[in-house]
């Protein structure tokens, strides 16, 4: 027994929209880790296009702290899309309580004041409904 990888119960989870979508979400998390991490601007501002004066050195370090979490997290969502079908619903929830909050801050309770949006802040309005449906067909029994 891999005591990293142990079996799991309810390993007969099939599932497989939804396994495919949380295996794309996590090369979508993945990626833009990377990206914070190793951009010499993290993407602050040649992919959000925020001015960043003066905070320069604090906005570069917010984005690689963003892709130091964006990176692990990726890899445990692949992790279970290729080894852990079971968590998927999990995981799909997950995914979706996330994507809510950062829909709740930055579209009603803190919008940027510059009005300016960043991409990640658009994906998220598509990224939320589509993990609710995966979320709900991952639910599903079979008859």
């Amino acid at each position: 027994m891999n005591p990293l990888l142990p079996r799991l119960e309810g390993e007969g989870y099939d599932g497989r929209a939804a396994r495919i979508f949380l295996g794309l979400m996590a090369l979508l998390t993945i990626v833009p880790g990377l990206i914070h991490s190793y951009l010499p601007d993290g993407g602050a501002g040649v992919i959000a296009g925020l001015e960043m004066g003066a905070r320069r050195e604090s906005v570069v370090g917010l984005f690689a702290w963003k892709g130091a979490t964006q990176i692990p997290f990726g890899i445990v969502l692949l992790v279970v899309a290729l080894r852990y079908p079971a968590l998927t619903p999990l995981f799909l929830l997950m995914l979706l309580m996330e994507r809510g909050m950062l829909i709740a801050r930055w579209w009603v309770y803190a919008p940027p004041s510059s009005g300016h949006h960043p991409p990640e802040h658009y994906t998220s309005l598509v990224v939320f409904p589509l993990t609710a449906l995966f979320l709900a067909l991952s639910l599903r029994r079979k008859a």
